[in-house]
């Protein structure tokens, strides 16, 4: 019997899969890891804690599944997108934290790039905003990889000097486990976390010459970009008890959007993790936005790259958390679907804007902070806890409404992620969204894609869409709401973030 390792570290917990030829979960081991705040809007992790929860979780997973090591064909790998480290490639030393996607640190940065124009007769005189928008389809924002690499020289590298000569290594999550996996034979990462770094020409496929001079980045620090199946190396026998080459990598989102099948244009899915994030495939074109979505990579295979539309919400199941670890509302994540049924989704005027680290998509306000709004004497803790999963469902109406007015309506949305086992949150959802909603039997649908892509690359199949047979449907959910509840519920929270943005 022949066995795929699919390893997905994620912003709040590192999780292994072991899967057997038909697809089947033999093993499995989850690690949760924590993350620090040391001032107003940074993200930071432990690159350590990165590392050996990763090897913990994959031993683990291995054991569980009892199968010898030298039974696995190949590593599949996904991760939290965009979270930055830089590392010394002598001693594999990293010279700082991870500084993670949520990070806001760049902010004032990105202002002043905002206000930048590139002078008449250079990249045809256009504004640095467009220049950005144009050739990485994403918008300036701190979101990204790039202010945070150029944050990191900074600190530890300012002339650049060490960067040039070759001896600073600048990777995402996948980069970094990689290099650690091959004992740092590799320094790699693929087409789709490239694609978020804001360094990457996602027409040319190439890191853009421009953009590294605008942010100071010297070439030698970055990796090879190689497509979402390919040879990127073989994981030591000393990690996982036998050498396992690793064959698959692909960002945590575009892993959900292969894990949920999406391979045709139209299709879209949504994952409700730590954030949210809505992704519309939009087949060998790229899709440009007027909404201030991002356009993206959603897979390259075979050289041949595919293009998807996305919406980022920063927090989702985090918000969860927040309400156990910082209020104590609730000691467990399930809890809240007792809440939500007490209630019977209403929340009595309540609403909440989660912007604990600012408004993504379609905003992009790195600056808002979070919201409750419409307490009365008569709001408890369950209409809270109500409004924070309803916050959700909101967030993700506003970014399908920006889809449709780019011309990719959503007409039924695939769910996944540990939020959408809630099943009165699901169909609050499907009804503000006023659409179909498709939830599979299997919602870790983000490691499932990177075991795909390794599954591939492990000759188990022969391509996306022989692995499409894989996605089996778990529930459908139709929409059964009053259109004019629904009108009333969005303008109420409509209301909210206009409240938030005027404090901003």
């Amino acid at each position: 019997m022949t066995y795929i390792l699919a390893l997905d570290q994620g912003t709040s917990s590192s999780r292994a899969l072991v899967y057997d030829a038909a697809g089947a979960v033999v093993g499995s081991a989850q690690q949760s890891i924590d993350s620090t705040y040391p001032q107003d809007g940074w993200v930071e992790q432990d690159p350590a804690m990165i590392w050996s929860s990763i090897l913990a979780v994959g031993r683990q997973a291995i054991a569980d599944a009892n199968i010898a090591p030298s039974a696995i064909a190949g590593i599949g790998i996904t991760n939290q997108r965009e979270t930055s480290l830089l590392w010394e490639r002598e001693t594999s030393r990293t010279l700082y934290n991870a500084i993670v996607w949520q990070d806001r640190r760049s902010a004032a940065y990105c202002d002043a790039l905002a206000q930048q124009r590139y002078p008449a007769g250079q990249a045809d005189g256009r504004s640095v905003a467009e220049l950005i928008q144009h050739t990485t389809g994403l918008i300036i924002d701190p979101y990204f990889s790039s202010t945070k690499l150029a944050w990191l020289l900074d600190q530890t590298d300012a002339d650049r000097s060490r960067a040039q000569r070759g001896e600073l290594c600048f990777g995402t999550v996948d980069s970094f486990l990689v290099w650690h996996l091959t004992k740092g034979a590799r320094h790699v990462t693929d087409a789709t976390n490239a694609s978020r770094t804001q360094l990457f020409d996602i027409a040319q496929q190439c890191w853009s010459e421009p953009l590294l001079e605008l942010f100071k980045v010297p070439t030698a620090v970055l990796p090879e970009v190689l497509d979402c199946v390919a040879d990127f190396g073989t994981a030591d026998a000393e990690w996982f008890g036998a050498p396992i080459p690793i064959f698959g990598i692909a960002g945590d989102q575009q892993a959900a959007l292969i894990g949920q099948a999406c391979f045709r244009a139209g299709m879209s899915k949504s994952t409700y993790g730590t954030g949210c994030f809505v992704m519309t495939h939009t087949g060998d074109e790229i899709s440009r936005s007027s909404q201030q979505l991002l356009s993206t990579v959603a897979y390259r295979i075979d050289g041949k790259p595919s293009y998807a539309l996305e919406g980022s919400i920063f927090v989702a199941g985090v918000a969860i958390q927040w309400l156990r670890d910082q209020l104590g509302l609730i000691e467990h994540a399930a809890e809240t679907a007792d809440a939500f049924a007490r209630t019977q989704g209403e929340t009595h005027g309540v609403y909440v804007v989660p912007a604990f680290t600012g408004l993504g998509a379609p905003y992009w306000q790195p600056q808002a902070r979070g919201l409750i709004t419409g307490l009365t004497l008569d709001s408890d803790k369950d209409h809270l806890i109500t409004a924070f999963l309803q916050s959700v469902a909101y967030q993700t109406r506003t970014l399908l409404d920006a889809m449709a007015a780019d011309g990719a309506p959503v007409t039924t949305l695939r769910v996944d992620g540990g939020m959408v086992v809630n099943e009165a949150f699901c169909q609050f959802l499907c009804d503000v969204l006023d659409v179909p909603v498709q939830r599979p039997a299997d919602v870790e649908t983000t490691v499932r894609g990177a075991g795909v892509l390794a599954a591939i690359g492990a000759g188990l199949f022969a391509d996306l869409q022989e692995a499409a047979a894989l996605w089996q449907l778990g529930q459908d959910f139709a929409p059964t709401m009053p259109t004019a509840k629904r009108q009333a519920l969005l303008a109420g929270y409509e209301r909210a973030v206009l409240q938030t943005l005027a404090a901003t």
